[in-house]
């Protein structure tokens, strides 16, 4: 049975900053895309289509899903607008599922509102669909609290991976939690990132970490 895995990058990103993650998801045996989406002139919901459309073309009969923040509250949409997807497990890496209290600082500002976009609308301001994949789900979280979100909300609450508060990656819907000593950037590059979420693609589960 063939088995790809898609990834889904985060705010302001092109999927680029996922090289090395997709690189050694495809080391363990993985079939890997990388889904490219507009996130901040489209919604999260507009972009699930385009994810719909994208995994129905791919020839694999397994299809699991790999995100990276915003692209996690895409996949929820996902599941939500177009609940008949092909099986498979999913992985979201700092995810903040209950709502961005940097965005919520950020939209304070109305200077910097474009930098968020339409990111913000059943996005990183909260309001996401519930969780209804009816699969096994696995959240990455970061630990280390170095990242340019610290600049706009100093009081993050800790835990926080410089951008994302442990905190708001948390809910009843998951199968497994996963707390790792890096940034939100910094757990895309790091191996044991890579291996565990080869581990719960294959397991439904992470493996004692390190």
């Amino acid at each position: 049975m063939r088995e790809a895995v898609v990834c889904i990058h985060g705010v302001w990103m092109s999927g680029l900053d996922m090289w090395l993650l997709q690189r050694r998801l495809h080391a363990h045996g993985f079939a890997v895309y990388r889904f490219r989406y507009p996130s901040l002139t489209d919604t999260p919901a507009q972009n699930a289509s385009r994810l719909h459309d994208f995994i129905q073309r791919l020839p694999a009969e397994v299809v699991h899903l790999v995100a990276h923040s915003l692209g996690g509250i895409v996949t929820l949409h996902l599941f939500e607008r177009h609940p008949q997807q092909p099986p498979g497990r999913v992985v979201m890496l700092g995810t903040p599922i209950s709502g961005s209290s940097v965005a919520l600082q950020v939209m304070q500002y109305t200077a910097l509102r474009w930098t968020l976009g339409r990111s913000v609308e059943q996005g990183l301001l909260g309001n996401v669909p519930r969780w209804q994949g009816h699969r096994e789900l696995g959240m990455i979280a970061g630990a280390r609290p170095i990242g340019i979100g610290t600049l706009i909300h100093r009081q993050l609450p800790r835990p926080h991976d410089g951008t994302v508060a442990v905190s708001e990656t948390q809910a009843s819907e998951l199968n497994a939690h996963l707390i790792v000593p890096y940034s939100h950037l910094g757990m895309l590059n790091a191996p044991a990132v890579a291996h565990a979420t080869a581990h719960f693609l294959k397991h439904g589960q992470f493996a004692a970490y390190p």
